[in-house]
């Protein structure tokens, strides 16, 4: 991808060699797109989670996601060039072959899809929630409640409590 074509992204990747963790959306929410943060929206429990199931030491600001390299985890989102609730974005919008790109360059040992709607958009229809049977273009794949306000009544943090126990058993920064 093209410096030019980062710049055009409503977020930007934050992706590098041996991360444990990528975390992957839909696309930016509104505020977050306004905010330049992921997850920025106060109602959204992303970064209260993180924290909650020990993948960092303190509570984190939304602001500070560029942070979340030094813990082994990164962020992308299916959707780069759209912003808005899923039921507002075109059609088009998810590039399920640019981030099996990014996954295969990069190669983390697990994706996260942040909610049902990401992990179909990019596994499939009838997946569940959970750690999934088939690796995503190498990494271990898991699909995790939605962390969004609008979510809340399928929050469950007990899927994203599982998997930060496989998380947090992948040395920091070790390749496959």
């Amino acid at each position: 991808m093209s410096d030019a074509d980062s710049a055009q992204h409503i977020l930007p990747d934050v992706l590098e060699p041996g991360l444990r963790l990528v975390f992957c959306g839909t696309a930016a929410g509104t505020r977050s797109a306004r905010d330049g943060a992921y997850y920025a929206h106060p109602g959204n429990m992303f970064w209260r989670a993180l924290h909650a199931i020990g993948l960092t030491p303190r509570l984190f600001a939304p602001a500070e996601y560029p942070l979340m390299r030094g813990f082994g985890i990164g962020f992308t989102d299916l959707a780069k060039y759209h912003h808005g609730n899923d039921n507002q974005l075109p059609r088009d919008a998810f590039d399920v072959e640019a981030l099996q790109a990014k996954v295969r360059t990069f190669a983390p040992r697990i994706i996260a899809f942040t909610s049902k709607q990401a992990g179909m958009a990019a596994l499939g229809k009838g997946i569940a929630t959970g750690r999934q049977p088939e690796r995503f273009g190498g990494a271990n794949a898991w699909v995790l409640p939605s962390p969004s306000g609008q979510a809340r009544g399928s929050w469950n943090l007990a899927t994203w409590r599982a998997m930060a126990d496989e998380v947090l058993q992948i040395p920091p920064g070790v390749d496959r």
